[in-house]
């Protein structure tokens, strides 16, 4: 007798449940969300060079209007996805191993057991607490705006927040959170959906360090040099 294939949305469904579609899922919405990253450095790299060109920056993004609101929605289901998926994987992983994390064993060498891999969950519940506190101070904090002007003067408020140092030594911190999260991230990504074999590891998982060491200190630089009267 024939068998007869699952329907697809059962397959859907198998593939969700297991811890293979489980880690395809953290990798797919890791990336994304790594991308994402990237492009809001890069516009936090603006204010080095002109407070007039960062404003207009967030003022041409504002324009955006439901254009915008669909991509915000669209990373927030990223950033959910990510991390039940990431809760899961940590929780499954510890009712594989009852007596927890007091012993690590090598599963071959070179050993990619890190700090950074041990330490996942703890800097992925940091880092999404922070934004949180990141959206409350800064998308959704005080609206002053360019004299003369409906442009939202939005540097005049990083100013004022990395000029104290809860603010700029606290973010700091929690970028080499980043650094630490992104570099074992980056690299289970791309091996977690199969892109990986053993000749290409060892060379991506060192891109990934410098990559996640790279945003990090992108990130850092504005709140630091704020604080230290180097961007004015």
């Amino acid at each position: 007798m024939a068998q007869t294939s699952l329907p697809e949305s059962n397959r859907l469904l198998t593939l969700y449940q297991s811890s293979i579609g489980k880690k395809l899922i953290t990798g797919i919405s890791g990336l994304a969300l790594v991308t994402f990253v990237i492009i809001h450095m890069t516009g936090n790299l603006i204010l080095l060079v002109s407070a007039d060109g960062y404003n207009q920056y967030g003022h041409h993004l504002e324009q955006l209007g439901p254009l915008l609101w669909l991509i915000e929605l669209g990373l927030l289901g990223f950033v959910i996805f990510h991390m039940l998926m990431g809760v899961q994987i940590f929780l499954g992983q510890l009712q594989a191993r009852p007596r927890g994390y007091a012993a690590y064993s090598s599963a071959g060498e070179p050993s990619y057991q890190t700090v950074s891999s041990r330490t996942m969950i703890l800097t992925g519940l940091v880092l999404a607490g922070f934004l949180v506190w990141h959206l409350i101070t800064f998308k959704f904090g005080i609206r002053y705006t360019v004299p003369g002007s409906d442009v939202r003067d939005l540097s005049r408020l990083v100013m004022e927040k990395f000029h104290q140092p809860l603010y700029a030594f606290g973010y700091a911190g929690v970028m080499a959170m980043l650094a630490s999260h992104l570099r074992h991230g980056i690299w289970s990504a791309w091996q977690s959906l199969g892109a990986l074999n053993a000749a290409v590891r060892p060379a991506v998982y060192v891109v990934s360090t410098i990559l996640a060491i790279g945003i990090a200190v992108g990130f850092v630089v504005l709140p630091l040099g704020i604080y230290w009267g180097l961007v004015m």
